[in-house]
This record gives C-alpha cells, structure tokens and sequence, in this order.
C-alpha cells in the first residue's frame, strides 16, 4: 500500500494556477520534516515555470490550514538539531517570498505557529471564517521565531507582542480587523473568493505582476527615497516589453467602445 504524499500539487487555468497542500489532516497538517522538505522541493520547482501566475498554500481536509510544528519532533530536538529544523521552516517561508509570482494564504481552519509563520510569508492571506490564529510556542517552552518576525509589519509590535507573550489565539474576525489577513469569507464561500482574486490576477499583466512583487520585496528592505528610485527602474523594466503599450491600448479600446466609438 502507498504512503501518502506529504504535499499535493495541483494545477488550474492551464498550469497559471498551482496549488501547494500540506497533506496530514490527521494531525491538523502539522509540519514535520517530510512535510517541511517536500513543500520546500514543489515550491522551489514552481518558481522555474514561466507560466505559472499564482500559487495558492493551504491545507488539505476543513479542520486546518497548518496546526504548527510536529511536537514530537520538536521535543526530540537538542540544540544543534533545533538550529537544522528551524532552518529548515525558514527555508519554507523563504521560497514563497522567493517565488516571481503572488502567494495566497487559503486559511481553511487552524494556523498557528510554524503554521502562521508561513502564512505571514504568503502576499496575500484568505480567511475562513472558522478560522483561529495564534504563536502559541511559549506555552511549550520556546519562543516564536524566524518568520515570526514579520508579524510586526502586518499588525504592529503591540499585537505582535500580546500573540507572542500571551501565546493566546485570535478568530478570523479579530484576524481581520488587526490585518494579519485581507478578507474573511464563510468556510463555504471559500473558495468563491478565492476565485475572485485568481481571476483579478489573471487579468494582470504577467510580467507586470512578477515586476511588481520584486519590487515589493526590494521595498521591505529600502528607505523611502531609494524604493522611489528602484520604482522607477522598474517602469522601464516593464516597458522593455509590449506588455505596458499592449494592454493600455486593450484598454483604450474598451474604453471607446463603450462611448460609442468615440
């Protein structure tokens, strides 16, 4: 009998669309090592497709999109063994802020420690509204790190703090209106919403969107007058394509049919 595969890659809209999914619903998609290399290995793939458009990150069956680090794993850990498992959930996150094209975080249930931290790597994060959040690493004897650090620029250092001392968890809800995600839809209105943001990016200029996320992540790292200055080198990037004059001359056209023709 076969094993199951740790992840599940699927693919829509003719390969535009990928999908990458924790598969241990069992133990509410839990990350071990298995878990953690093979997504590592299908996302770092998926960034060599010149096709590919977006990729959605979620978690196979309704109870959990990512429930954290496998606790047996984690308390069969010593030192040096804790720097190579952490590493490696860094690494996890690292290929989807890596990735050319935008990550959607499909939050279908629970997200909490390692689980939140990816998510936080995603560019964009859809809730469910059964979902619940939370850094509950405290509570077992260790602190929330490597991509717990960009919790601060989704929801300030004051919620930050209160989530990582307190190890509390928070509803969609609560999610929502501190920003730690963009929308929250009924668990089975999921996926409708979920469409209307692939399709919004579909209809984008593909090279403008892989331009526009590269960009995005040179901001992180800028002063405000240098990310002005590398926004404007990539304007010209963009318009060493037809894709600039192409699709502005799809929407004049749009535009004057509309008036009439005028």
């Amino acid at each position: 009998m076969m094993s199951e595969p740790p992840v599940i890659v699927r693919r829509d809209h003719d390969g535009a669309v990928a999908t990458v999914s924790i598969n241990n619903p069992a133990r509410l998609n839990c990350l071990g090592t298995p878990q953690i290399a093979a997504f590592i290995d299908a996302v770092t793939a998926l960034a060599d497709d010149p096709d590919l458009r977006v990729l959605i990150v979620t978690g196979e069956g309704e109870r959990a999109f990512i429930g954290g680090a496998n606790l047996m794993e984690l308390g069969a850990l010593d030192p040096p063994k804790s720097r190579d498992f952490l590493t490696l959930i860094h690494r996890m996150c690292k290929v989807l802020r890596d990735l050319p094209v935008p990550v959607i975080a499909r939050v279908n249930g629970f997200c909490l420690g390692a689980g939140l931290e990816v998510m936080a790597a995603c560019d964009m994060h859809l809730a469910s509204d059964a979902a619940s959040f939370g850094m509950p690493e405290v509570r077992i004897g260790l602190p929330s790190v490597v991509e717990a650090a960009l919790l601060p620029q989704l929801i300030g250092w004051g919620r930050t703090k209160l989530l990582l001392y307190t190890g509390d968890t928070i509803d969609a809800r609560t999610a929502l209106d501190w920003g730690l995600v963009e929308k929250v839809a009924p668990a089975a209105e999921l996926d409708t919403a979920l469409d209307a943001w692939i399709g919004a990016i579909l209809e984008s200029g593909p090279r403008a969107v892989r331009l526009q996320k590269e960009l995005i992540r040179e901001w992180e790292a800028m002063p405000v007058g240098d990310a002005i200055e590398a926004g404007i080198r990539c304007i010209v990037r963009a318009y060493q394509t037809d894709e600039p004059t192409r699709m502005i001359g799809q929407t004049i056209e749009r535009l004057r049919a509309r008036k009439g023709g005028r």
